[in-house]
C-alpha cells in the first residue's frame, strides 16, 4: 500500500505507537503522509490530533512533521524536536515524561491508553508474521501485541541481514513475573523477530529512506577534559579496588560529552577492555569496538551517524558476533541494572551543591527533552555519576546552583559530579560536606565564592539551605541575563 493509503486510516483521537528509539528505527513515510493528511482536516475545520507513544525521540519524520501539522494531541515518553518541544512548551500538545523502562509495561497494565495502531519499520516481514525491526527496538513488542491494526514501512535502506541482531524478550506481568534472565550483557534471552498475527498487518509500505540520526558536535577541549577527568576517576577506583580489576559493565547517555567520556575511558591504558549495556550505542562504541576496546555492546539502539552506521552494515559479520539490541524495558531494566553492577554515566542540564539532578527543565519550568532512561540507570547502579560543564552561555549561567529548579535525580542517587573543573565524590558525605566538595571541586572560578556565600546564608539544619535566597540563581538570569549578577545583600 501507499503511506498515504495508511494514513487514510488514522482517525482524529487514534493512539498510535511507533517503532525506535531516538532517530534510529522510526518510520518515516506514513507520518509524513499522516501530517499532510491532518493538515488538509484543519483546513477544512476538522479537529484531527492523534496520541502518540514512542521509544524516546524520533526523527524529524514523526515529531517535527507532526508537531508543525498540529496534529498531536498527546505526546510521551522522551523526545528532542526543537518545533515538538516548543509544542509542548506552549501546550498545543500535553506531555508526560516517563521513565524509559516504565512505558512498556504500564501499557500492558491499562495506565496509558492502549494504542489502536502500531506503526513499525522493519527490514524484513516474513508471511507467518515474523517481523524483523532495522536498526533498535524500543517498545516494539508490546505496541504491536496490543494495537489492533499495524503498519509497517519495509525499509530496504536497512539490509535483510540484520536478522539475529535482535533479541526480542518480554517479561510477564505481575503477579506472574519472573526475574529475567540475563545474567550478562552478551546473553540473549528472547528470539531475533517480533511474532504477531499476520492477519493484523493492514499495510506495507516499502522505502529506502535512511535514518534521521544527525551528525554529533566533536569533542572539544571542553568535553575532552570531562571525559579525562571520568576516565581517571575511574582508574583511581579500579586501583583502590572499589572497581573489580576486571571492570563492570559501562551504561553512557547520549550526546557528545557522553562520546568523548568513552573515547577518553578508551583511550586509558589502567581501564581493561569493557562492555556496554546501554540504551543508546554511539560513535564512540563502534570506534571502541574497532579499536578492540570494548568487546560487546549490548543496546536498545544504533544511533550512529550515517558514516558510522554504513561501517557497521559493511562489516555485519564482525558486529552481529559483538552487539546485541533489546527492548527499552530490559535495556533498562532496574533489576538488571543493580544485577550486573553498572558503571552509569549520564549528562545533567544543572545540579545544586547537595548534589540533586535537574535533567529535563530550563529554567524550572521549559522542558528541554525529558529524563530518558538516566533515572532507570542512576538509582540502581554500581556508581553512578553525573556530567556536565561547569557554565553555560559563556559563563552568563552556572550548572551548579544553589537549588535545582526542577529535581529528576535526588541526592540519594548521585554518587558522583564531574564537571571539567574536576570531580566531586559525594559518597557518604553530609549535605554540608557535599556543598564543600562540589563547590571546591566543580563549580567554575566565578562562580566559587557566589556559592560559599550562599552556604553561609542557609539556615540552621542539616541541610543549610536558605529558602528565599534559594532560586536566586534562576532569578537573576531571568531578570539581568546573567547569573554572576546575583546579590545576596538583601537576604
Amino acid at each position: 500500500m501507499s503511506a498515504e493509503e495508511l494514513a487514510a486510516l488514522v482517525n482524529n483521537d487514534d493512539v498510535l505507537g511507533f517503532s525506535g528509539f531516538t532517530a534510529a528505527g522510526c518510520p518515516k513515510a506514513i507520518t509524513i503522509a499522516l501530517a499532510e493528511r491532518a493538515e488538509k482536516e484543519h483546513a477544512k475545520g476538522n479537529p484531527f490530533k492523534v496520541g502518540m507513544f514512542t521509544g524516546a525521540s524520533t526523527g524529524d519524520s514523526i515529531d517535527g512533521v507532526l508537531a508543525r501539522a498540529h496534529a498531536i494531541k498527546f505526546r510521551s515518553p522522551y523526545q528532542s524536536n526543537q518545533d515538538l518541544r516548543n509544542a509542548l512548551n506552549s501546550h498545543d500538545a500535553s506531555y508526560f515524561d516517563l521513565h524509559l523502562s516504565e512505558l512498556q509495561q504500564y501499557l500492558r497494565y491499562g495506565f496509558l491508553p492502549r494504542p489502536r495502531i502500531a506503526i513499525l519499520e522493519a527490514c524484513d516481514v516474513t508471511d507467518d508474521g515474523k517481523v524483523y525491526l532495522t536498526s533498535a527496538v524500543g517498545i516494539s513488542p508490546t505496541i504491536a501485541r496490543l494495537a489492533d491494526m499495524i503498519f509497517i514501512e519495509l525499509n530496504h535502506y536497512h539490509p535483510k541481514t540484520l536478522a539475529g541482531m535482535h533479541d526480542i524478550y518480554e517479561p510477564a506481568d505481575p503477579p506472574f513475573r519472573r526475574e529475567i534472565p540475563l545474567y550478562s550483557p552478551k546473553e540473549r534471552i528472547g528470539v531475533p523477530y517480533i511474532q504477531v498475527d499476520p492477519a493484523k498487518i493492514v499495510g506495507i509500505v516499502e522505502t529506502n529512506l535512511p535514518n534521521e540520526v544527525g551528525a554529533f558536535t566533536p569533542a572539544d577541549d571542553l568535553t575532552n577534559q570531562i571525559g579525562e577527568n571520568v576516565a581517571n576517576f575511574l582508574s583511581s577506583e579500579i586501583k583502590a579496588g572499589r572497581i573489580p580489576a576486571s571492570f563492570l559493565p559501562v551504561q553512557s547517555g547520549v550526546g557528545n560529552v557522553a562520546n568523548a567520556v568513552l573515547g577518553a575511558m578508551g583511550s586509558n591504558k589502567d581501564i581493561p577492555t569493557f562492555c556496554i549495556y546501554t540504551e543508546v550505542i554511539q560513535d564512540s562504541v563502534i570506534d571502541l569496538m574497532q579499536a578492540g576496546r570494548v568487546s560487546f555492546a549490548s543496546g536498545c539502539s544504533l544511533t550512529l551517524s550515517t558514516p558510522a552506521l554504513e561501517n557497521v552494515y559493511d562489516n555485519l559479520d564482525f558486529f552481529k558476533q559483538k552487539m546485541v539490541l533489546r527492548p527499552q524495558e530490559i535495556s533498562n531494566n532496574p533489576e538488571i541494572v543493580r544485577r550486573l553492577g553498572l558503571i552509569s554515566i549520564n549528562t545533567a542540564l544543572e545540579a545544586d551543591i547537595f548534589g540533586n539532578i535537574n535533567s529535563t527543565h530550563i529554567v524550572g519550568t521549559k522542558m528541554m527533552n525529558g529524563i530518558g532512561g538516566s533515572g532507570d540507570f542512576c538509582r540502581n547502579a554500581y556508581l553512578s555519576i553525573f556530567t556536565a560543564p561547569s557554565t553555560a552561555k559563556n559563563g552568563k549561567i552556572s550548572s551548579i546552583v544553589p537549588m535545582v529548579s526542577h529535581l529528576d535525580h535526588s541526592e540519594h542517587s548521585v554518587k558522583i559530579l564531574v564537571t571539567e573543573q574536576g570531580v566531586a565524590d559525594l559518597r557518604g558525605l553530609s549535605p554540608i560536606q557535599r556543598a564543600e566538595t562540589i563547590i571546591a571541586n566543580c563549580v567554575a572560578p566565578e562562580y566559587k565564592d557566589i556559592l560559599r556565600k550562599y552556604l553561609q546564608l542557609g539556615q540552621k539544619g542539616h541541610t543549610p539551605q536558605h529558602i528565599a535566597a534559594a532560586l536566586s540563581f534562576h532569578n537573576t538570569f531571568n531578570k539581568t541575563g546573567d547569573m554572576r549578577n546575583v546579590n545576596f545583600d538583601n537576604y
